[in-house]
């Protein structure tokens, strides 16, 4: 897939976004620019809203208050965007067949699908296996697979939930590179994370959530080595946030 140029321009604001389903506010007053093309990293104890966060920055979710834009960009439309979950569902097909259907989905003509599909492949190192049955594919791969569906939409902006969650670490780092490759080719990642050590890899940003509240936000640097919050700085410890 074609690389971009590095984002200098808001992606995508949100300004007060609350959030609240059967009476419980899940989101408080959430404000977010997203600028840097440096890897967003959400992080925060089970519960405080990072998934539902997500869902809203791709339009799965309305906030139930605040303000959600979507910034035009240099091809003079909102800023594409494409989100992975936890458990990717795959179709019941090969995994080059998965990503033709992606392609297809997002407006690829024809003629042009299996080229891209196969570079695609490439990016995620899945090329060797591109005529085997998805659903055959080990967690870590069908995890490079859904990362590869959702770059058949180009987006300009990339939600992860909880990528590597319950992979071992050959496969946790299989994931990792191609988060850094796709970054460093342009493109916005914002993920959620509760392993502290893989937001110190790819963070440039990090943002902690609390009781759906952002407590702290900033520069991965300076939030890692210098937290100013005292619940960023129990959170770095180890601690639990009640």
């Amino acid at each position: 897939m074609r690389e971009r140029a590095p984002q200098s321009n808001p992606l995508l604001t949100l300004r007060d976004v609350e959030y609240v389903r059967d009476g419980v506010r899940i989101l408080d007053a959430v404000s977010i620019e997203m600028v840097t093309a440096a890897p967003i990293v959400v992080i925060g104890p089970n519960g405080s809203g990072k998934t539902t966060l997500l869902r809203i920055v791709m339009g799965l979710l309305t906030p139930t208050a605040g303000t959600l834009i979507r910034h035009s960009t240099p091809r003079g439309a909102p800023a594409r965007c494409a989100i992975v979950f936890q458990r990717p569902t795959l179709l019941r097909r090969s995994v080059v067949a998965n990503l033709r259907f992606a392609l297809a989905a997002a407006g690829v003509p024809a003629g042009q699908r299996q080229t891209s599909a196969r570079a695609l492949l490439e990016q995620v190192s899945l090329h060797a296996l591109a005529e085997r049955p998805a659903r055959r594919l080990s967690g870590g791969e069908q995890q490079r697979l859904a990362v590869a569906r959702a770059l058949a939409r180009q987006p300009e902006l990339l939600l992860l939930d909880e990528p590597t969650a319950n992979l071992d670490p050959a496969a946790t780092k299989a994931v990792e590179d191609i988060i850094r490759d796709v970054s460093a080719r342009g493109t916005t990642v914002m993920l959620s994370t509760h392993d502290l050590g893989q937001a110190r890899r790819l963070a440039g940003v990090v943002v902690l959530l609390h009781r759906g509240r952002i407590v702290e936000a900033g520069p991965a640097a300076s939030f890692f080595d210098a937290p100013r919050t005292a619940e960023a700085q129990r959170f770095l410890a180890g601690e639990l946030l009640a």
